[in-house]
């Protein structure tokens, strides 16, 4: 099979378009091949590594994609050769004390397709069974890779570690990445009020067409967190999606007492600073949340099949032109998702 692989960390040079053995199903799992995958910021972090970061090379990135089954592994019962299938990147054991009590997300043994294991930048991977979800017929594969990690990160963080509830007003750090695109519209599809801050007009304008109530460019408004406390007439908002991490200082001060910042990553710096007298003096709540679960997997993308969350589509690149997609990525020039196409 043709897949994009690399052999050592480093920019997008180390990226190779070349053949690699076709895997084959193990018991409990299917072939997949796929016809669509979708960038992630993941995929550049595992591109350059970091000290704790062991890959087995070479090494394939992509967590998320679509396609269709090609092959049956030992044990498959409930899938046909031919099933068309979107991806749940987020592997787990199934049997440790996380997995069984349906936190399958914090698994002891947990991985992610594209970082601990090969993932979807190819034209075939072998999938557990139960990492897959049927596609309705004619859904679009693109569409179904754009929308699986980043909805269900988005929903596993707003809904199920946040407690978001309607009524309730959610402030959103960046107008154009693929989870806080996601987020602004689970926030709307759960009776939020949103509020985001962006860098640039075309990216908050995509933000308003999503459903975003009120608009902060912080290019023009740099103490964006002083904006935001007049805006809400010296209240702060319930809730922060805050994935940059060195925007924590402002979005402290933007949170009402008793308030919740969520993160799921950290777009400008793993290694931030923190005044801890906000956090106890307003009764602030910092909530950690990665991915979600195959119960969360499941009830958000049957809300993106029927249309009521819909993810938002950048460039399609051929699958041989990976590395022009994660050019684009990493300068920020996407609006929305990045996919390739798998021929």
């Amino acid at each position: 099979m043709k897949a994009i692989l690399f052999h050592t960390h480093g920019d997008v040079s180390v990226l190779e378009y070349a053949d690699f053995p076709t895997p084959k199903p193990g018991p409990g799992e299917v072939l997949v091949r796929l016809k669509a995958a979708a960038l992630n910021h993941l995929d550049l972090w595992v591109r350059a590594g970091w000290p704790e970061l062991k890959l087995q090379y070479p090494h394939i990135p992509g967590a998320d994609g679509a396609g269709e089954i090609a092959a049956l592994g030992e044990g498959v019962r409930d899938w046909s050769v031919g099933d068309r299938v979107v991806i749940n990147p987020n592997l787990s054991c199934g049997k440790c004390e996380f997995c069984l009590a349906g936190f399958d997300n914090r698994c002891l043994d947990w991985g992610l397709f594209g970082e601990t294991q090969r993932g979807t930048y190819a034209e075939y991977i072998a999938v557990p069974e139960r990492n897959l979800l049927a596609l309705p017929e004619d859904f679009d594969e693109h569409r179904a890779a754009a929308a699986a990690l980043v909805m269900l990160t988005a929903w596993h963080s707003l809904i199920r570690r946040g407690n978001m509830s309607a009524g309730e007003t959610v402030l959103i750090i960046g107008a154009s990445g693929g989870v806080n695109l996601a987020c602004i519209q689970v926030a709307k599809l759960g009776g939020a009020t949103v509020y985001v801050v962006g860098s640039q007009a075309n990216k908050l304008a995509l933000a308003e067409s999503l459903g975003a109530d009120y608009l902060i460019n912080r290019a023009e408004v740099p103490d964006w967190s002083r904006e935001l406390h007049l805006m809400t007439q010296k209240r702060g908002v319930d809730i922060i999606v805050d994935n940059v991490g060195t925007t924590f200082p402002q979005s402290f001060r933007a949170a009402r007492r008793g308030g919740r910042i969520l993160t799921v990553g950290n777009t400008g710096n793993p290694k931030i600073e923190i005044d801890n007298r906000y956090i106890f003096a307003k009764h602030l709540s910092l909530i950690g949340s990665s991915m979600g679960t195959h119960t969360d997997f499941k009830k958000v993308m049957k809300l993106v099949f029927v249309g009521r969350l819909d993810p938002v589509l950048d460039q399609t690149f051929p699958l041989s032109e990976a590395g022009a997609a994660q050019e684009r990525l990493a300068r920020g020039d996407q609006m929305g998702k990045i996919t390739l196409a798998i021929d």
